[in-house]
């Protein structure tokens, strides 16, 4: 067993070390603005609050969320597709999507508790953002208590009762007006501030690890470069 775990070790570390190369290689066909641009980004993406869209219909909605995703920093977005198609609007992302990772989920009875069990497996707590007795406000929710998964709910009937019934936590917007909520796109972009600005103030390791960093600016790279396949064939020949 310890000869077996020595060598899947080794294996990693030889892996990180290719992968470590590649990007060194890859980083002289960029610019050094830019790609002093992606590592800064880097920095500050964080897996620490993930966000999950339920059944979102409307393309201009789900676009935005998105767009909001990437400016703060939020790099993984857990996709339910369970009576709507996510679909996206190029004119309202303007390519943020493709510096995030999109999970979608479109196959099976349960989508949502299927979804709802895997990010509790993953060590997420799974928060709905919608009022709810016993609810949080924003300015109250408490960081430290772990990884959050936030998920936010179509934009006509909200969270379904499948996630309210296994939410840990419910999560709301003090609001002093006559409306009684916000729109999905509008909500999440208040939430993703409020939350990404007091956790980049906090004591608690919200940054991506060596490898994932690592792991995503080789991926920003391949988006980045033209042809970057073509280039990644021919240091692999040399190499």
């Amino acid at each position: 067993m310890k000869r077996r775990t020595l060598g899947v070790l080794l294996f990693s570390f030889y892996l990180a070390a290719m992968s470590a190369q590649l990007i060194e290689y890859l980083s002289e066909f960029v610019k050094e603005e830019r790609l002093e641009v992606l590592q800064s980004n880097l920095r500050f993406r964080t897996r620490y609050l993930t966000v999950c869209l339920e059944d979102i219909y409307q393309s201009q909605n789900a676009s935005a969320v998105l767009r909001s995703c990437d400016a703060f920093g939020i790099q993984d977005i857990h996709i339910i597709e369970d009576k709507n198609k996510y679909q996206l609007n190029p004119m309202v992302t303007r390519g943020s999507s493709k510096w995030l990772d999109l999970h979608k989920y479109n196959k099976g009875e349960n989508l949502s508790i299927d979804v709802i069990n895997s990010l509790r497996e993953k060590g997420y707590r799974i928060v709905a953002t919608s009022p709810h007795i016993g609810d949080t406000s924003l300015e109250d929710f408490d960081l430290s208590k772990g990884k959050a998964a936030l998920i936010f709910g179509t934009e006509l009937t909200g969270i379904s009762q499948i996630v309210e019934e296994n939410a840990d936590e419910f999560l709301k917007i003090p609001m002093y007006g006559f409306v009684e909520s916000l729109n999905i796109s509008v909500s999440a972009a208040v939430i993703l501030h409020y939350l990404t600005l007091k956790l980049r103030n906090t004591n608690i390791s919200w940054r991506l690890g060596k490898e994932e960093q690592e792991s995503l600016l080789l991926q920003w790279l391949k988006l980045t470069i033209r042809e970057s396949e073509k280039i990644i064939q021919r240091y692999n020949e040399l190499t």
